[in-house]
C-alpha cells in the first residue's frame, strides 16, 4: 500500500523559509516521478516543482524559481520541499504525489499524500 506523508507545514512570516518533508512507504521511492503540488482556497491545485530521478529531469512552476528546491534521502524514502524568501501568496496546502508515467509536468499523478498547510503572513 502506497503510503505519502507530508509534514513541515506552519506560519511563517513572508521572507521566511519552511521545508516540507514527504516520508514515502511501499512504493519504489527513485523509480517514478515525484512532485509538490499546492491549493490556496478558491484556487486551481497547481503543480509546484517536481522530478523524475531517472534523468534528474526537474520541474519547477515559474512562481516559485529561485525560491523553491526539490530534493530527496534515498536513505530516508523522503522527498523535501526547501522554500525559501516566502511570500503570501505561496500560503496553501502542500500535498506530495507520485505517479507511475514517466512526464513529470503533465498527466495524472496516481497516489497523493494529505496535505500540510503553509501560511505565510505578510
Amino acid at each position: 500500500q502506497v503510503q505519502l506523508v507530508e509534514s513541515g507545514g506552519g506560519l511563517v512570516q513572508a521572507g521566511g523559509s519552511l521545508r516540507l518533508s514527504c516520508a514515502v512507504s511501499g512504493w519504489t521511492f527513485s523509480s517514478y516521478p515525484m512532485a509538490w503540488f499546492r491549493q490556496a482556497p478558491g484556487k486551481e491545485r497547481e503543480l509546484v516543482a517536481a522530478v523524475r530521478w531517472s534523468d534528474a529531469t526537474i520541474y519547477y512552476a515559474d512562481s516559485v524559481k529561485g525560491r523553491f528546491t526539490i530534493s530527496r534521502d534515498n536513505a530516508k524514502n523522503t522527498l523535501y520541499l526547501q522554500m525559501n524568501s516566502l511570500k503570501p501568496e505561496d500560503t496553501a496546502v502542500y500535498y506530495c504525489a507520485t505517479k507511475t508515467g514517466p512526464t513529470i509536468a503533465t498527466g495524472a499523478y496516481n497516489y497523493w499524500g494529505q496535505g500540510t498547510q503553509v501560511t505565510v503572513s505578510s
